[in-house]
């Protein structure tokens, strides 16, 4: 049976103090390694080095928004794979306009060295490190041989997409960084797996939506209307680290699939079974 390996590198929300920010690595059934949203800093590199995922190992990015916990990340990424293989293919980084205008400038600014236009980043010696790749909503984008990748937009900040990726018939949904999002549960129609942001419980609905993020109970009023297979909470806050149980029970209160909350390191496997 096809499997898709999910790896959290980071599950914090952008002030969280004890989590690294959001870093996805989904192992695809056709070998495909894609790397959703950066986190910030190093903390791809230095999460990834335990488990064996190094920065070479990353050929294809997905980028969900503009906020510096989501792509702070590149350019340490990009900076490792050139130390370690100085002449390997460029990374592939998706995102929107908005998204990629963004993370141009911030390339700009810490990696003044590589010359950077509309299409690519060059080094030095005219090697393209990077290469970028605008999308649109709704834009199918082939990322592997029976691996797909379709953004849709969100409620968050200009740009700001969500990712459905589909590998041998299996479909994953990230929301992204969104308020509660109407349109989310059409796209994440019949997936197998939903992972969605819950900053709070409905306590702080007020204030999680005036920051521009989704309470755990309306993640499993999503996974509920999107008839999801099985829901998880990610973009967790610091109040939640110890116990992230309040927000699995919220959940569970709207979604009657299973609900589990991830931690930094966390793995999975799909397509046989979730690891308890």
């Amino acid at each position: 049976m096809a499997e898709i390996r999910l790896t959290f590198l980071g599950t914090g929300a952008g002030n969280c103090i004890h989590r690294a920010h959001t870093a996805i690595v989904l192992d695809c059934a056709d070998g495909t390694r894609v790397l959703l949203d950066t986190g910030s800093g190093n903390s791809v590199l230095r999460h990834g080095v335990p488990l064996g995922m190094l920065a070479a190992d990353y050929e294809v990015v997905l980028l969900t928004h503009r906020h510096a916990d989501h792509i702070g990340g590149l350019p340490f990424v990009q900076s490792q794979r050139a130390l370690t293989d100085p002449h390997g293919p460029p990374l592939q980084v998706y995102g929107t306009e908005e998204t990629l205008g963004a993370t141009r400038r911030l390339c700009q600014v810490t990696r003044p060295a590589l010359r950077m236009d509309q299409d690519q980043a060059q080094n030095q010696e005219g090697h393209v490190v990077m290469q970028w790749h605008p999308i649109a909503e709704g834009e199918h984008v082939q990322l592997g041989p029976t691996t797909t990748g379709c953004p849709f937009l969100v409620d968050h900040v200009p740009g700001a997409v969500g990712w459905r990726l589909d590998s041998a018939g299996m479909a994953i949904v990230f929301s992204g960084d969104t308020k509660f999002s109407a349109t989310l549960p059409a796209w994440a129609s019949g997936a197998r797996l939903l992972i969605h942001e819950a900053l709070s419980t409905d306590r702080d609905r007020e204030q999680t939506y005036r920051r521009g993020h989704a309470t755990a109970a309306e993640a499993g009023q999503a996974a509920a209307l999107a008839g999801v297979a099985e829901l998880l909470l990610t973009h967790i806050d610091s109040p939640f680290h110890g116990n992230m149980q309040p927000l699995v029970d919220e959940a569970q209160q709207h979604f009657a699939g299973p609900v589990r909350a991830v931690h930094d390191l966390d793995q999975m496997t799909i397509g046989v079974s979730p690891l308890p």
